[in-house]
């Protein structure tokens, strides 16, 4: 007989073939939408140091990016807040992807759309937001213009603005958008 063995076929981690873009509605997701801002921001970056919340927060909503076990919700592996901040105003913030999914294709670009379209859908006239340097290019591929050069928590930032025009209103916000992915190469 010949020994079994449980070595993986492949040394990636399994990533499903499609994710869902939907509102944080449901208390676990809420949570663990929380869970990976704090990794990210706090535990990955060191942009705060025990915890990313503000005020903010007390209006926001959260769009998460969830992958699915059986046809069902099984993990957060992206979050985005939004939040109108002044009559047609609004703003997104606090993108985050888990580590291991960054290299996932479409998924960033999946949460900024699902944002900006939710926005525009309940009436935005403008959608702002402040991005860390590094991410200027990849907001700039969505149709986003830079404003002005800031410094936040200590580290270099851009305020950016949407460019409408490139996100229609979102029709159904309940509704969730599946997302087929691949790795990007």
């Amino acid at each position: 007989m010949y020994p079994l063995t449980l070595e993986p076929f492949v040394e990636e981690p399994f990533v499903p073939p499609h994710f869902g873009i939907v509102g944080a509605s449901d208390g676990w997701v809420l949570a663990e939408s929380f869970r990976l801002r704090r990794d990210v921001f706090c535990t990955e970056q060191g942009l705060f140091r025990d915890d990313d919340c503000d005020e903010l927060d007390d209006r926001a909503e959260s769009i998460v990016a969830v992958d699915y076990l059986a046809g069902m919700m099984y993990r957060v592996v992206g979050t985005v807040r939004v939040a109108e901040i002044a009559p047609g105003i609004w703003n997104g913030s606090r993108l985050a992807i888990k580590r291991e999914y960054r290299d996932v294709y479409g998924l960033g670009r999946a949460l900024v759309h699902r944002a900006v379209t939710t926005a525009t859908g309940r009436g935005a006239t403008e959608f702002i937001a402040t991005v860390q340097r590094a991410n200027v290019p990849f907001f700039r591929r969505l149709a986003w213009e830079a404003v002005e050069e800031i410094v936040l928590h200590g580290h270099p930032h851009t305020f950016m603005r949407a460019n409408l025009e490139a996100y229609p209103p979102l029709a159904d916000p309940e509704r969730a958008a599946l997302l087929s992915v691949r790795r990007a190469s």
